[in-house]
């Protein structure tokens, strides 16, 4: 068998056999709206911790991390804090979610909205906003595929349709496993992940330097500014480096499959467990660092969205076909789990707060769990669409992704800590946050150094505050009582 005929057959056996395995996990639950888009709102700390990981985890671990130490070196580093500010951000904040949506009988982040500010309409504009920020996300795990198919097929077959047709194999899993599916799938993901990762940071150090302090060595004598961050307001300088970590840390949890997580969750105290175990990834985190490093000094010379591919390229120059199917098996399934809580994270919201409670379309438990199931499906399209008309790199795409998400957190923070908030005053600081950070996002503009994104939130903030004394307060939502 040829080399890409072997590595090529080992990612599709990897990843048939993950979704199998979750679909046999999956097999004697009926799927109810509970079930399928929150988990029947019971999994306990072990389950919900692999299910985490597999939503946070991504191919931007895989493949970003390492393209961006390569390409730029130190910026990389906010990686290593945001995550680190995010875990200790959800261990308040998750819990407060989880009771939210426990004693309101919610499913999406959107019904939070919706019963916190007494309002329908505001509901309605988060869930159409957190599907078209999904859509993004969803396509840089396509990015990210396309280069791991690209990369183990040693350019010999077309990416493109390879990596099309995984998503769309990946699609009708989600159309029939839901959100249990997917942290059943999760485990086997991270077990490659971790394994992988740990090749990646040690193995190929160890075989190019004779370790990862070696490597550094080599690095500090050829490239010695790529481990220290541009200073002030320099392109991904410090400013940026502060201001991309806080806006990263602060966004972490407002995403649409992150409620749909802390929502599954069997108690608070889980959350909490956690927000405390989540950090052990970090550690492995710090390895792709070194990839990335070992990468620049192995194969350099690579430009624009190639960066993604450096530390594969080492793979697959200097690795067996075996292997470079192994590794980039554990990319598939970085890229293509995380994608199946995305899937699900977008269509539950435009079946629940649009079509459910605006048009009255599939309220009942049947209803619902199918137009779900379909919807699915049409995100899926959107993502594809989106991705092949769209090609930016790994981090990009990221990037742009959390300016937008971040805006959320202004309503969920006043929602729990000033009932003087209004809805009017969240729309108002969240179309304003919106209107700075998605273009400047778009260009690749950092006013004064600052993360487009974090001064979209210092905007966002300060027009919530004004429009909400300026209109009058809601009736909040009594306890029990919501969108179930």
């Amino acid at each position: 068998m040829s080399a890409p005929a072997t590595a090529l057959t080992i990612v599709a056996l990897v990843v048939l056999g993950t979704i199998l395995f979750a679909l046999a996990g999956v097999r004697r639950i009926k799927m109810d709206p509970q079930q399928y888009i929150v988990g029947g709102r019971s999994f306990g700390t072990i389950f919900l911790w692999v299910l985490l990981a597999g939503e946070i985890y991504t191919t931007f671990t895989f493949l970003g991390i390492a393209g961006l130490t390569y390409s730029q070196g130190a910026p990389a580093y906010y990686i290593m804090a945001y995550g680190t500010c995010a875990y200790i951000l959800g261990y308040f904040l998750a819990p407060a979610m989880w009771r939210a949506g426990k004693e309101r009988g919610l499913l999406t982040g959107a019904d939070f909205f919706e019963t916190s500010y007494n309002s329908r309409a505001l509901g309605v504009a988060i869930a159409l906003l957190q599907f078209v920020m999904i859509v993004p996300y969803v396509a840089l795990q396509l990015s990210g595929l396309q280069i791991l198919l690209q990369i183990a097929g040693y350019g010999a077959y077309n990416a493109t349709i390879s990596t099309s047709v995984a998503f769309v194999i990946l699609a009708l899993f989600v159309f029939t496993a839901g959100l249990r599916g997917t942290a059943w799938a999760s485990i086997v993901k991270d077990v490659f992940v971790l394994a992988a990762v740990t090749f990646a940071g040690i193995a190929i150090p160890i075989r190019f330097f004779g370790s990862p302090a070696s490597m550094f060595d080599r690095i500090v004598q050829t490239h010695p500014h790529m481990l220290v961050l541009p200073f002030g307001t320099a392109f991904h300088g410090t400013i940026w480096y502060i201001s991309t970590v806080l806006l990263s840390g602060i966004g972490f949890y407002m995403g649409p499959h992150s409620w749909n997580a802390v929502y599954s969750a069997r108690s608070g105290d889980t959350l909490r467990r956690n927000a405390m175990l989540l950090p052990f990834y970090q550690i492995f985190l710090t390895l792709m660092l070194f990839a990335g490093f070992s990468a620049a000094l192995i194969v350099p010379g690579l430009k624009g969205t190639a960066v993604d591919q450096s530390f594969l390229h080492v793979v697959q120059r200097y690795y067996p076909a075996w292997l470079l199917g192994f590794v980039a098996s554990a990319g598939a399934l970085a890229a293509l789990i995380p994608a199946s809580a995305l899937l699900l994270a977008g269509a539950s919201v435009i079946t629940k707060n649009v079509a459910g409670d605006v048009f009255g379309i599939a309220t009942s438990d049947a209803a619902r769990t199918r137009l779900t199931r379909i919807l699915v499906l049409v995100v899926a399209l959107l993502a594809l669409g989106v991705w092949l008309t769209a090609q930016r790199t790994v981090v990009e795409l990221l990037l742009l992704y959390y300016n937008g998400i971040t805006q959320f957190m202004p309503g969920v923070v006043a929602a729990f800590l000033w009932k003087r908030a209004t809805a009017w005053g969240v729309a108002a600081g969240l179309a304003a946050g919106l209107v700075v950070a998605v273009p400047l996002a778009a260009l690749n503009i950092s006013p004064w150094g600052v993360n487009a994104g974090f001064l979209a939130l210092a905007v966002n903030v300060a027009v919530l505050i004004i429009i909400s004394l300026l209109t009058r307060a809601p009736v909040r939502a009594r306890q029990g009582s919501g969108a179930s």
